[in-house]
């Protein structure tokens, strides 16, 4: 696994043996940071999920303010911790060891400008992640969300707060884009 892009470009993160973790590939990133082209440098970005780091790395590497990276398991903990000593990651990240869920569901601060999740690929969390997800504060006015599944999981194009804007197939997996949903109120007046 390298980094593609920005001032850590060509680096290459830690080799690990890891059962629960299945690394985003080059192809999908690239897919991913080109869709999200100018929404990353100066951003407050939430990587839920984190695995490796490998995408919260990227994103620092391309600019982003801050990033906040939530995931509990313990040996995904410790290749981030390397990854980021490894590479002497100096910008403003935090990692946070908790359950996902818990820190949708609690969260209280600044809402993020773009949010990552990249879920086990032996769990089928995106559809609850998207319901979770209209619920939280995580939310600000103006988001961009992207969340990686498996062809075989439920996605629906609307959720409370979420409309997905877009979908890109890479085999089984599936990157699903959301954006905040419009209100009929919020769209001003509408002619009749």
């Amino acid at each position: 696994m390298r980094i593609i892009s920005g001032k850590y470009k060509g680096r290459q993160l830690v080799s690990f043996q890891a059962d629960n973790i299945r690394p985003t590939t080059d192809r999908v990133k690239e897919t991913l940071f080109n869709k999200l082209m100018g929404q990353v440098d100066g951003a407050r970005i939430l990587d839920l999920f984190s695995g490796t780091g490998n995408l919260a790395i990227e994103c620092l590497s391309r600019g982003a303010a801050h990033v906040d990276l939530v995931e509990n398991h313990r040996k995904s903990l410790e290749i981030i911790k390397k990854n980021m000593a490894t590479l002497k990651v100096t910008e403003d990240y935090k990692i946070h060891p908790v359950d996902v869920f818990k820190y949708l569901e609690s969260y209280e601060g600044a809402p993020y400008d773009l949010i990552i999740a990249d879920p086990p690929f032996t769990q089928s969390y995106g559809h609850e992640l998207c319901v979770k997800m209209g619920k939280s504060s995580v939310l600000g006015p103006a988001f961009t969300y992207v969340v990686e599944t498996s062809s075989k999981e439920r996605m629906d194009e609307i959720y409370p707060g979420l409309n997905r804007l877009d979908r890109r197939v890479f085999g089984d997996k599936h990157l699903n884009f959301f954006e905040k949903a419009i209100a009929i109120h919020d769209q001003g007046d509408i002619p009749r």
